[in-house]
């Protein structure tokens, strides 16, 4: 076959889109696509050309697509679910842990003094729980229970009855001692005050009542101070012979006779703080 030339000068690819192509179908058919296609590139046909060839109806066929196989790092394994916080719940003296840390943070963050936060569910820890429990208007059983541990996460907080200045608030019906500032409750002690029996002191009668009203601390006592009715643990006075000090006993009810009794080691940490200096505002109601 001759590639070159074809009768009256027409062009051989004219050639074979008129005739000869279908003859090598017709002639051919199992003359392989790549024969036919290296033919056509002899014969100094465009591509398109011989996709119209190869076409009777001229349109060039797309080849499809390939399909993308699948990705194995498009999946990801899921998430780990983040590790709940620990229960506080039946945490009480003697308990000790991360849960234990996780609760004296969080009375800390409110405001209710706790102590050193060390893991350790000891009496200081004991006696921010009470001061939790009565804002709360909880039972006062020093072990946290499912209700305190709500209160606590509702963010339950004392409030003072001051407005402005800076003074110390005794707040007989819950049984707290508050440090306020402009009306913020900066810290809260459980405190025991007056129980209301009756004793008697150099044979006279009287009645174990806490003074209501306004008085300023006088006189401090850096140490150990005996009175007529016990030793008080570095007393600060602001009335009288009444004073707001340290004891080793404080439970959630009142039961002094008539003081403002703290644990040993929160009077120890107003001291260190100097959070009632001579001149203070107590205010008692």
């Amino acid at each position: 076959m001759v590639f070159d030339g074809g009768p009256a000068g027409r062009h051989t690819c004219d050639m074979f889109r008129a005739f000869p192509l279908r003859l090598v179908r017709l002639a051919v058919p199992a003359v392989a696509a790549s024969t036919v296609a290296m033919m056509m590139a002899l014969s100094g046909c465009t591509s398109s050309q011989a996709a119209a060839g190869a076409n009777p109806s001229g349109t060039a066929t797309a080849a499809p697509a390939p399909t993308a196989a699948p990705n194995p790092s498009a999946s990801q394994s899921p998430s780990p679910s983040p590790t709940p916080p620990p229960s506080l719940v039946n945490l009480k003296t003697g308990s000790k842990g991360d849960a234990v840390t996780l609760l004296q943070q969080k009375l800390t963050a409110l405001g209710y003094w706790a102590g050193q936060v060390d893991g350790n569910f000891g009496d200081v820890t004991q006696q921010a729980v009470f001061a939790l429990q009565k804002a709360a208007g909880l039972p006062r059983s020093g072990t946290v229970t499912a209700e305190t541990e709500a209160a606590l996460n509702a963010g339950t907080r004392p409030t003072a009855k001051s407005t402005s200045g800076k003074l110390i608030e005794v707040d007989l019906a819950h049984g707290l001692l508050l440090f306020v500032s402009d009306g913020h409750v900066d810290y809260a002690i459980n405190d025991s005050t007056g129980g209301g029996y009756v004793y008697y002191q150099d044979g006279q009668r009287d009645v174990a009542i806490t003074p209501k009203g306004r008085f300023t601390t006088f006189r401090v006592v850096n140490g150990p101070d005996r009175s007529p009715l016990g030793l008080l643990i570095r007393p600060r006075y602001f009335y009288e012979g009444f004073a707001i000090h340290g004891d080793d006993y404080v439970p959630a009810q009142p039961v002094s006779h008539g003081c403002v009794r703290v644990s040993a080691a929160a009077i120890n940490w107003i001291w260190d703080n100097n959070l009632d200096p001579i001149g203070t505002t107590v205010w008692i109601y």
